[in-house]
């Protein structure tokens, strides 16, 4: 869809001013990079433009909006990638490395669709997921905490002795009801969740 988008029609004209500033022709206003990071994503094709010159500078901003991302925070490119990627300037393989990268972007790019879906069938889909998650990580934790039993009132069922003194046999019986409480306690607010967003 972005793809058919960027081919539509003429692209729209961003003039960069001396002092940095970029205005739409289109929309005759003044736009900043996160304008023009919002353009990308929505699929609007654009060229940037030195308005002095009429030089054609849109790699150099889309490469300022890059750095602007990544400098928020928004760690897209792995360092291993970017030390790759410097060694090849200058290399004999430097002319075929963007047609590589725009075959890879681009197929990429029609396959994200279906990565998304494996992606939320991986994870499931939101918060429900998120409580059946929880419910599972509750009942492991549960089953684990059965592997306590013979410290427990019941668990010396067998008749067999562990040679532990009966104080300490009941201070593990009383944390493993706590625990065993507090999950109950947990069960009741996932409960109550569920039947708040149903």
């Amino acid at each position: 869809m972005t793809d058919q988008n960027e081919q539509d029609g003429e692209p729209i004209t961003i003039k960069k001013y001396a002092n940095r500033r970029l205005y739409n022709t289109a929309t005759s206003s003044y736009v900043t990079l996160d304008h023009l990071s919002q353009m990308v994503k929505d699929g609007t094709n654009f060229v940037v433009l030195d308005a002095r010159t009429g030089e054609d500078i849109t790699r150099s901003v889309l490469t300022q909006i890059i750095f602007e991302e990544e400098g928020k925070g928004q760690n897209l490119l792995p360092i291993k990638f970017l030390r790759q990627l410097i060694r090849f300037y200058g290399d004999s393989l430097q002319a075929f490395v963007p047609g590589y990268l725009d075959l890879s972007m681009d197929s990429f790019a029609k396959n994200q669709e279906a990565m998304k879906n494996r992606v939320a069938e991986a994870f499931g889909g939101g918060s429900q997921a998120l409580e059946a998650m929880t419910r599972q990580n509750l009942a492991m934790f549960e089953r684990a905490m059965k592997m306590f039993t013979p410290f427990a009132p019941m668990g010396g069922a067998r008749g067999e002795d562990d040679g532990k003194p009966a104080e300490t046999k009941t201070r593990q019986s009383e944390e493993i009801n706590e625990l065993k409480s507090e999950i109950e306690e947990m069960r009741k607010q996932l409960s109550e969740l569920a039947k708040k967003r149903d």
